[in-house]
């Protein structure tokens, strides 16, 4: 591993939901709290793009285009530049928005909320298929995060922060099934992660300021400490794949640290995969 490079500005409050894809021309994240959509562009400038009161994840469309994941529900662009437009409400209740989202091998969108009051247990994580059709896989949630699939899609990883730690499901005709405890992060919050080529788990560790990178057997391989407590996200991309770029954020710190917004990058040892894109 080399040491982390800051690559923008601390541009935003509260980072999130880095993806790499090559249709829109490299990374993308979002400016939760302010509901941007953000672009890396080549020339190292950055694009915003308002799309909504929250912007909560990003991800590429097999068809083109892109989803975004708004306050209490999705937003769908045609094109890699286009605004996007908004869909029906996944849900009513505005006391829950939107968090995080991902999507497995067949182009199902994960996509959880999280109550903004911390209720425990109030938001639920939800599957829309690329027909649209809805359903809650998941109830009882309260701070939907990270969700990851491995290589073979024979295992799904994901964060609800609030329980201390990285699940992992094995997925059986489809469906997450027989839900247990991957590893517990004792000394952080587990926050966003994603899976490389090799099966093994990147979890950002919100407020120690560290990335873990983890075997497929629950080995810790390395961490990575960052200069920032808010340590958010994690994707990896590149020309090879092999760049892992990490969000950060400076959300409700008195005394925030000067790089606390910015997205850093660290070059990886094992490369990423292609990134799972929303089939709808």
């Amino acid at each position: 591993m080399t040491t982390p490079e800051q690559i923008t500005d601390p541009l935003c409050y509260h980072g999130e939901g880095p993806v790499w894809s090559e249709s829109w021309g490299g990374l993308r994240w979002v400016d939760m709290l302010a509901g941007d959509l953000m672009t890396l562009r080549v020339d190292g400038t950055v694009d915003r793009l308002h799309v909504g009161e929250v912007a909560a994840f990003v991800r590429p469309r097999t068809q083109g285009g892109y989803v975004v994941g708004i306050e209490r529900g999705l937003a769908l662009a045609d094109g890699p530049d286009e605004v996007p437009a908004p869909q029906p409400e996944l849900w009513s209740d505005p006391g829950i928005r939107m968090n995080e989202g991902g999507c497995d091998p067949a182009g199902n969108l994960y996509a959880g909320g999280m109550p903004y009051d911390r209720t425990p247990g109030a938001a639920s994580l939800y599957r829309v298929t690329p027909a649209g059709e809805v359903s809650v896989v998941l109830e009882s949630v309260t701070t939907s995060n990270g969700i990851d699939f491995s290589p073979d899609g024979s295992r799904a990883y994901y964060n609800d922060t609030h329980t201390g730690g990285t699940d992992v499901f094995d997925v059986v005709d489809g469906e997450l099934t027989n839900r247990r405890r991957f590893h517990s992060a004792d000394d952080g919050r587990a926050d966003g992660l994603c899976v490389d080529s090799a099966g093994n788990v990147w979890v950002a560790l919100n407020r120690v300021g560290r990335v873990r990178l983890y075997s497929p057997d629950a080995e810790i391989l390395t961490e990575i400490s960052l200069p920032v407590r808010l340590t958010t996200a994690c994707t990896l991309g590149g020309a090879d794949g092999r760049d892992l770029y990490v969000t950060t954020s400076r959300e409700k710190l008195e005394d925030p640290e000067p790089e606390a917004g910015a997205v850093f990058r660290i070059r990886a040892d094992v490369p990423g995969r292609p990134v799972l894109g929303y089939g709808g």
